[in-house]
């Protein structure tokens, strides 16, 4: 099993981000596929029609994120961990993303920046 950290510095308000994250008609904008998630603690999710679902696992608003994530046919979930903090108005986001199948990883790196976080980052400094 394979561990991802990336760490993004994003000009917006750490709000604007949290909703990036769980609004999903702010994930449609950035994600391009059908989103449905949620804040709430043991509600499920799923990105980009299904590609990508889980569970939300703990939720502390606008601060921290945690699911598990699965896809394909992994033999068990993910932990993906979002964690926000405000640095002179703009918002620093760090994730843990760790229990990756071992050859998934490098796919799923590319993913998080092409994707995901980089696609969050260009839509909340772009708006």
């Amino acid at each position: 099993m394979k561990t991802i950290r990336k760490r993004y510095l994003i000009k917006a308000p750490v709000v604007k981000v949290w909703q990036a994250l769980i609004n999903p008609n702010v994930i449609e904008k950035w994600g391009g596929g059908p989103a449905k998630m949620s804040e709430k603690t043991g509600e499920e999710f799923s990105l980009w029609g299904g590609e990508v679902h889980g569970k939300n696992i703990e939720v502390v608003v606008n601060k921290k994120l945690v699911q598990e994530w699965s896809s394909g046919n992994w033999p068990s979930p993910s932990i993906a961990t979002f964690v926000l903090t405000e640095k002179n108005g703009s918002t620093v986001l760090k994730l843990l993303h760790n229990k990756i199948p071992d050859g998934e990883a490098p796919d799923i790196d590319d993913v998080w920046d092409l994707y995901y976080l980089g696609e969050i980052k260009r839509l909340l400094e772009n708006s």
